[in-house]
C-alpha cells in the first residue's frame, strides 16, 4: 500500500509535468516575450507578443487604414482578401476592446478597438512583421 506522504509527492510531480507540457501551448507558461493581459485572454484567438497583437500561432496581425473604426465591415474583399486573409471570428469575440465585423462573403471576421484584424500571407514565421507599412496602408496591430 502506497502511504498518502508519497500519493502527495506523486500528486506533485504530476502537476509539474503538466505545467512543463503546456510551455509551448496558447495560454500556457512561456518563456517568450508573450504577456498576459486582462481583456485577451489565454488560448484566445488573439494575444499579445512583443508589443504587438498575434493570432493562436503567433502570426502577426495586421489593420487596413481603409477600413473605417468602428463600420462593422470590412474593406479588403475579392484579391486584397487572398493577400490579407481575415482573422475569423470563429471562436467568438474575447472580452475588452473585441467585436465582430461582416464581410462581403458573408464570413465573420474578428476586430480590435473596431478595426478588423488580418495576416499577412507573406509572413512565413511567427514573429515575421513584413507587412508592416505595405503599400502605405497596412499596419501591425498594437494593443
Amino acid at each position: 500500500m502506497i502511504s498518502k506522504r508519497v500519493m502527495g509527492q506523486l500528486a506533485g510531480a504530476a502537476g509539474a509535468l503538466v505545467l512543463a507540457g503546456c510551455a509551448g501551448w496558447p495560454g500556457g507558461p512561456s518563456s517568450d516575450t508573450t504577456r498576459p493581459r486582462s481583456d485577451i485572454p489565454g488560448g484566445a484567438a488573439v494575444r499579445i507578443s512583443q508589443g504587438t497583437l498575434v493570432d493562436a500561432r503567433g502570426m502577426t496581425l495586421y489593420t487596413f487604414d481603409r477600413d473605417v473604426r468602428g463600420s462593422g465591415k470590412s474593406a479588403c474583399n475579392g484579391q486584397c482578401a487572398a493577400n490579407w486573409p481575415p482573422l475569423p471570428a470563429a471562436a467568438g469575440i474575447p472580452p475588452g476592446d473585441f467585436s465582430i465585423v461582416s464581410r462581403d462573403d458573408r464570413s465573420l471576421q474578428l476586430a480590435y478597438k473596431g478595426k478588423p484584424l488580418y495576416r499577412w500571407a507573406k509572413d512565413s514565421r511567427p514573429g515575421e512583421r513584413s507587412g508592416d507599412g505595405v503599400n502605405g496602408a497596412w499596419r501591425v496591430a498594437r494593443p
